[in-house]
């Protein structure tokens, strides 16, 4: 079994910066790319932004400049480093990351429980 498990979220004002945090444990051989989405009250989830193993990121362009992911492989984690903040950044975020189980050569994608981040005067 595979676990996601975000940390970091909470209230910041517009203007502010966040980090979020994702911690994958279980039987793992191996973990390709990694991303975080989010989830808006009332809208469908979205790409926020990924990273390949090697380190190539890739993000939504309304976040292009403001975020930066980065992740850790040797301790399996997946960070988000958000600055700028506006109010519309306000959203469920969510760890999400592409691994090959211990035993398997194909990856499954594995979702975390999510982090609010709500940012608000």
């Amino acid at each position: 079994q595979v676990q996601l498990v975000e940390s970091g979220g909470g209230l910041v004002q517009p203007g502010g910066s966040l980090s979020v945090s994702c911690a994958v444990s279980g039987s793992i051989f191996s973990i390709r790319a990694m991303g975080w989405y989010r989830q808006a009250p009332g809208k469908q989830r979205e790409l926020v932004a990924t990273i390949t193993r090697g380190g190539e990121p890739n993000y939504a362009d309304s976040v292009k400049g403001r975020f930066i992911i980065s992740r850790d492989n040797a301790k399996n984690m997946v960070y988000l480093q958000m600055s700028s903040l506006k109010a519309e950044d306000t959203a469920v975020y969510y760890c999400h990351a592409e691994v090959i189980p211990s035993g398997s050569w194909e990856s499954r994608g594995s979702w975390g429980q999510g982090t609010q981040v709500t940012v608000s005067s």
